[in-house]
């Protein structure tokens, strides 16, 4: 599979509509989809229930940052790849810089069906990315208010892994260069002007 660094034309983030109509909408790697959601969502029904049913913390512990860092390789290097054709890593230069590269793969119609990702994965791939690290930061704040200092080692992991492969794909996806406060800021603005005309047209 060729990925050409940077090229983001061909996976939809927030708008489904933006998808090309040709993409079939099933799953074609159902492997894959399962462990992309297997192991985020297992590290927080076993901090649920640690905290529900006051299990051993060290065993929840080391089980928590177990699942993280499984989850953290698997959407890193298999299930970005194969889901939704991004990839990101950071490679150290001769120099000793550091040096961020986002790749998306680049689909034309010389490419066979095969090879383009479908909706269903897209819609898979995107909801576990952006769901799971919203819950980590309100496991945050609910550890500070609850003075539970004990989980919060554990909780922060939580946010920096999910909310590192979060930030990767989101440029992969937009492009390395592009400034990420003002394609939010667009992105809700034209959800304002869409909701603002519905209404005007209602009424």
């Amino acid at each position: 599979m060729k990925l050409d660094a940077n090229d983001d034309d061909d996976v939809s983030l927030f708008d489904a509509e933006e998808d090309s109509a040709s993409r079939k909408s099933k799953v074609k790697h159902p492997v894959a989809s399962f462990f992309h959601l297997f192991f985020r969502v297992s590290a927080i029904l076993v901090y649920l229930l640690c905290g529900l049913f006051g299990g051993s913390f060290i065993a929840c512990m080391v089980t928590i940052i177990l699942l993280l860092s499984c989850d953290f390789w698997t959407v890193k290097n298999v299930t970005g790849r194969l889901l939704v054709g991004l990839r990101w890593w950071n490679q150290v230069n001769d120099d000793g810089k550091s040096r961020w590269v986002f790749e998306s793969r680049k689909t034309n119609g010389k490419q066979s069906s095969a090879s383009q990702t479908s909706n269903a994965e897209s819609r898979i791939f995107w909801l576990g990315l952006i769901v799971c690290p919203v819950l980590w930061v309100i496991f945050a704040f609910s550890t500070l208010f609850s003075f539970k200092i004990k989980w919060l080692a554990v909780v922060i992991l939580g946010v920096v892994l999910q909310a590192a492969n979060l930030y990767g794909y989101v440029r992969c996806k937009m492009g390395a260069k592009t400034n990420l406060r003002s394609m939010a800021t667009n992105y809700f603005g034209r959800q304002f002007f869409k909701q603002a005309f519905t209404k005007q047209e209602e009424s």
